[in-house]
């Protein structure tokens, strides 16, 4: 019988998403890809330190169980074979039951995230990132400079999404880069039981919803919207996830607060949000990663 991963949450992930190769990357950009290939083989030996979506990872993985797996973890990234070595025994070091790869030597990877099923590509690439979501698979690019997550919550994957071109469409978001807040605020307010179009991350949350649904003794879920909107604009959006029967369990509608200080205290393994300014905020206090998706990022 061929193997399958349907029904699984699939992550495709980079090695530098995942590990921190900041060291060894420079070099890669420096040089010729032979001098990064021998420097990899040399530290062969040498576990990786854990990357920016390390702990989301770990976590995810952590759903599986000896009678089900919920979750698959495909490393998806640019490395050579040689290099991939490396990446493989710094899985097995950290205990990361971590099985299959896609290394491409410097090609563009994304292409196998179709085969894949994939529900989520986390890469440090800014051209992967956009090819991903271009071929409609949910995709950011990982900011490496990011702090790791807080280890306050062992046995609860946290995961927070910013709305608008992330969650949502861009349509709001367009209408306030053309008009202003006012607009903005009127026609989020008079299409208020209107739901919002999809934007590229409503597959990932419906697909983390069925695995919150499912959860284990072992590991739980938990989410939350952090957006810009603010009372009235807050309950079309909040009507339109009702309208997809799909549940967050916390939403902040900051109307233009730092988002940082927020997330600090929600302390998630991960933060999407398509704006960079928004990412480089976050990055000193939890894992971010840039969603190169809307009017923003044209």
């Amino acid at each position: 019988m061929p193997v399958s991963l349907a029904g699984q949450l699939v992550v495709a992930i980079s090695s530098r998403a995942l590990f921190d190769f900041e060291e060894e990357n420079k070099l890669f950009e420096s040089s010729d890809d032979r001098a990064y290939m021998q420097l990899q083989l040399a530290r062969l030996d040498a576990p990786a330190q854990p990357g920016v979506a390390f702990s989301l990872v770990k976590k995810l993985l952590a759903f599986n169980d000896a009678t089900t797996q919920r979750v698959e973890v495909v490393i998806l990234s640019r490395n050579d074979p040689v290099s991939g070595m490396r990446v493989f025994r710094s899985c097995q070091h950290f205990g990361l039951p971590i099985e299959r790869g896609v290394f491409t030597r410097g090609a563009a990877p994304w292409r196998y995230l179709r085969p894949l099923a994939a529900n989520l590509f986390l890469s440090a690439n800014e051209s992967d990132v956009r090819g991903a979501l271009e071929a409609g698979v949910p995709a950011a690019r990982v900011a490496t400079h990011s702090a790791r997550a807080s280890d306050a919550h062992p046995h609860e994957v946290r995961i927070a999404f910013d709305g608008d071109a992330v969650l949502f469409s861009d349509e709001a978001e367009q209408v306030f880069q053309s008009a202003g807040l006012d607009a903005f605020q009127a026609h989020e307010r008079e299409r208020a039981e209107s739901p919002l179009p999809a934007g590229p991350f409503k597959p990932l949350l419906e697909a983390l919803q069925r695995l919150q649904r499912e959860g284990t003794d072992a590991m739980r879920l938990r989410t939350a919207l952090v957006t810009a909107r603010s009372a009235p604009a807050h309950e079309r959006a909040i009507r339109t996830l009702m309208g997809w029967q799909i549940e967050v369990d916390e939403a902040m509608f900051l109307g233009g607060l730092p988002k940082g200080q927020f997330l600090r205290e929600f302390e998630p393994d991960f933060f999407f949000d398509d704006q960079t300014r928004h990412v480089d905020a976050a990055a000193p206090h939890v894992p971010a990663g840039h969603v190169a998706s809307g009017i923003t990022n044209l």
